[in-house]
């Protein structure tokens, strides 16, 4: 047996080669998915604040209060909470997508596993918004003790009252989506190919500063718990555990639906040239046409006797 028979075997994923125009419908459907899921997890609001509270309580027990201080000093000091209103309202929309591109023209080969983990990751957040809608802390009862800064700071952007969302559309988001964080799950992501794979120390600098920057500004905004902050983590942490296996079932569906197509478009046509091939092969006969000139030369050689040559047999 050879050294080959005795090695392991692992299942390879096949890869098929990258295409933008293929790409690029898929995250946005991914992302239209996750959009319409999350406005549709809307949940009981005395619920979402029950939850609310009940985060709030257990960071109090295990003695974790880091939403207040640093809420109160975005709430007074403007020259911090307005660059962080406009942090929370706008990077988690323009680094993600920058990074993919990135990936996608200077890392090709690193690309479908992280895009997919990315989307994976991002498909269980929708789950756990859907599974335990919360009140985030800006949107609990005054007594609580937090300020909306994005209300607070709404007249010098876009957002009112309602998060990131734009004046006049706070109906069309879900408000009460705040466990788990994927403001901070998707800077992780950020953050973690930055670090694994920026070309020079500046952007590994900013592969730990952009996460870490993203967790201190959803709580300082009031829009997050630090607990939510850590089921952001979690949740990239089970998305990257399950991205091979989803990646395996994608290349799955793939090559079935490639071969019902074929199939569809001709693959009767495919059994005369497998036939030839093996007949070729396994009798050395010749194809039609097909020309080998030693043959050929001494079988026309013979002559009839007119001058023409013979047909040969």
């Amino acid at each position: 047996m050879s050294q080959t028979d005795d090695a392991p075997r692992t299942e390879a994923i096949p890869v098929t080669r990258l295409r933008w125009w293929t790409e690029l419908p898929l995250i946005l459907l991914v992302y239209g998915a996750y959009t319409a899921g999350r406005l549709l997890a809307r949940g009981d609001v005395q619920s979402a604040v029950d939850h609310g509270v009940s985060i709030l309580r257990a960071e109090k027990a295990v003695r974790l209060n880091l939403e207040h201080p640093l809420n109160r000093l975005f709430t007074r000091e403007a020259w911090i909470g307005v660059p962080a209103d406009f942090w929370y309202a706008s990077l988690h929309y323009i680094v993600t997508p920058v990074v993919l591109v990135w990936l996608f023209r200077r890392r090709a080969h690193l690309y479908r596993a992280a895009r997919t983990w990315l989307m994976t990751s991002t498909m269980i957040g929708l789950i756990g918004f859907t599974l335990l809608p919360t009140c985030p802390p800006r949107l609990l009862a005054s007594s609580y003790g937090f300020v909306d800064t994005m209300a607070q700071y709404s007249s010098y952007g876009w957002w009112g009252g309602a998060a990131s969302a734009p004046k006049g559309m706070g109906g069309m988001t879900n408000q009460y989506a705040a466990m788990p964080s994927l403001h901070v799950g998707w800077a992780l992501w950020c953050g973690i190919m930055l670090w694994r794979h920026g070309g020079n120390r500046w952007t590994k600098a900013l592969g730990v500063a952009y996460p870490l920057i993203t967790t201190i500004v959803v709580m300082g905004t009031a829009n997050h718990y630090f607990f939510d902050a850590l089921a952001g983590v979690a949740v990239m942490g089970v998305g990257l555990l399950l991205s091979k296996p989803v990646m395996r079932a994608a290349a799955l569906v793939r090559e079935r639906v490639s071969a019902l197509f074929a199939g569809a478009r001709g693959g009767a046509e495919v059994a005369p040239s497998a036939t030839r091939s093996s007949i070729v092969s396994g009798e050395c006969q010749t194809s039609p046409g097909e020309r080998i000139p030693r043959q050929r030369k001494a079988a026309t050689s013979r002559d009839t006797g007119d001058g023409t040559a013979a047909p040969a047999r």
